[in-house]
């Protein structure tokens, strides 16, 4: 799925100061940001907020160009395989970086968490568990007792095979000793519609596409998936806290350029991020979805070495979990 979309950059917008005091590189004109997913999901909700941002920051209109499908895998090659020369960028969550690689047959060289250059990390995020409200089970004992009594007959949707929040289900499936059925789709929000509409039982989400339909009833909150239990949802316990002691599925949003891009624009676009992700504005922004703006900024080489390490980690758990795709 392919959806470009303009936002424009106010002309009356001054350079910000970083970049009016000799920043050796500057945009002079569009610059490309790769979102990896369908519009509407989490990922391009806060992504459109960040490009909105950076658009009046950089003073040049930033397209979002959402490439959707294979778990993100899709729009992920493209930035790997994208025109290294400062005006392209990926918008991605950390299950693109580090995860796909270890579920679909990516070449070496292809793989993202190698290719691709960090350039920040701006927010962090756990996914959610929310149900249709027919649904029988109120809390996650329920789920997994209704489970017990049909086994494989309860299933869940999720945005795309191998992401966060597919492995989310798994992890909690064989944690609890229970069978459960999914349904990949090509984005959150058409996973998150179905279970709505009752055509699944319930879906693993990122927050910020969920929020809504739990504040408006359409869908009822179940439990989180983090360590601790989410800001956006306090009155809603953890699955650690529901008996699944030790559980946690948890992600980041960050920025990479194409491999072979030049220091400048990185320099520039890693600067621009950092002032970005301080700002109140953004930080109300991430709470409103449902995300966690950052304690304490994370510095470029704490964000390779955060990739290394949950790459590696990825590497060692997708095979045991079962989870390939061809």
């Amino acid at each position: 799925m392919k959806r470009r979309s303009l936002l424009l950059a106010p002309t009356l917008f001054a350079p910000t100061l970083a970049l009016a005091q000799g920043a050796a590189w500057r945009p002079n004109r569009a610059v490309t940001m790769i979102v990896p997913y369908a519009a509407g999901g989490g990922t391009d909700i806060v992504g459109r907020e960040f490009a909105q941002l950076l658009s009046q920051k950089l003073g040049q209109p930033v397209v979002v160009e959402n490439r959707g499908g294979a778990g993100g895998n899709i729009g992920t090659t493209q930035a790997v395989r994208a025109r290294a020369d400062g005006y392209t960028f990926l918008y991605a969550v950390s299950s693109n970086i580090v995860i796909n690689p270890h579920v679909y047959r990516t070449e070496a060289a292809q793989d993202p968490a190698r290719a691709l250059v960090p350039v920040g990390i701006l927010a962090n995020y756990q996914y959610i568990l929310v149900a249709n409200p027919r649904f029988p089970a109120t809390n996650l004992q329920e789920l997994i007792a209704l489970a017990r009594q049909k086994p494989g007959e309860i299933t869940f949707s999720h945005s795309g095979n191998g992401g966060n929040n597919h492995l989310a289900g798994k992890l909690l499936a064989r944690m609890a000793g229970i069978e459960l059925s999914d349904v990949a789709y090509r984005g959150t929000a058409p996973a998150l519609m179905d279970a709505v509409n009752g055509t699944v039982q319930f879906n693993i989400s990122s927050p910020p596409p969920a929020i809504p339909l739990v504040r408006e009833g359409q869908l009822r909150a179940i439990a989180v998936t983090g360590a601790r239990r989410s800001p956006a949802f306090p009155d809603v316990p953890t699955v650690a806290e529901q008996g699944l002691a030790g559980y946690a599925v948890t992600g980041w949003h960050g920025l990479f350029y194409p491999p072979g891009t030049p220091e400048a624009p990185i320099a520039a676009l890693r600067a621009l991020a950092g002032e970005i992700a301080a700002m109140p504005a953004f930080h109300e922004k991430l709470g409103r979805d449902g995300l966690e703006p950052l304690a304490t900024p994370v510095g470029a080489e704490a964000f390779a070495a955060q990739v290394r390490d949950e790459h590696a980690f990825w590497a060692r758990t997708i095979p045991e979990l079962g989870i390939r795709v061809e």
